[in-house]
């Protein structure tokens, strides 16, 4: 099995290359999707959360109020770790599980982890190869205002808020570049995909 750890700035098209990396065999474990999964209603998840943050982080439905909740951590740091620690074990060992299903699917399963702040983390050691999915400052702005909706200063400090272009590339192992028309996109994954099959044949 290789496990690759794939990211990028916002507005980078990771989500984009990570269903083409699917497409061709990949498995995709998806951090942003399981830390939604963990607490979902019924989930040991969410009642811990409702335990720590009480019952007026629920909406009506039973479900996490996400505004509710992303209000109350982000103004407080010592509250957002304590989030954190109920929401990322339970995110690791969801991860671990889809990671040993693949494993023992094949020898040479590509896993892929979607992870938007490995390199703020500093997790390329977990990963046997970073893919690291780029595009020039412009572009991403370009994306978040024109695609996203944002305006033009609260796209600025999401982008601010990231590791720079510049760390990402650092720790890449292979580069992704998503500048150019879709087509241009497909080959790259393409070469990169069959990189990724002879890394993990080899190991």
């Amino acid at each position: 099995m290789l496990k690759v750890g794939l990211t990028g700035g916002i507005g980078a098209g990771k989500s984009e290359v990570s269903r083409l990396l699917v497409e061709r065999g990949a498995v995709l474990v998806d951090a942003d999707r399981i830390a939604r999964e963990v607490v979902a209603p019924g989930t040991e998840g969410l009642a811990a959360v409702v335990e720590t943050f009480g019952p007026e982080i629920l909406a009506a439905d039973g479900s996490l109020d996400r505004p509710k909740l992303g209000a109350i951590v982000f103004a407080d740091p010592e509250k957002l770790a304590a989030l954190n620690a109920i929401v990322h074990p339970l995110v690791g060992a969801r991860s671990a599980e889809l990671e040993r299903a693949a494993a023992a699917a094949a020898d040479d399963t590509v896993v892929v982890h979607d992870v938007p702040l490995l390199a703020e983390n500093g997790l390329a050691p977990l990963y046997d190869v970073v893919l690291v999915v780029d595009v020039r400052p412009e572009t991403q702005l370009d994306r978040l205002v024109r695609l996203r909706g944002m305006t033009e200063d609260d796209a600025r400090a999401r982008m601010t808020a990231q590791a720079t272009r510049e760390k990402r590339l650092e720790i890449a192992d292979l580069v992704i570049d998503n500048d150019g028309p879709l087509e241009r996109l497909v080959a790259r994954v393409d070469e990169v995909w069959r990189e990724l099959r002879q890394r993990a044949r080899a190991a």
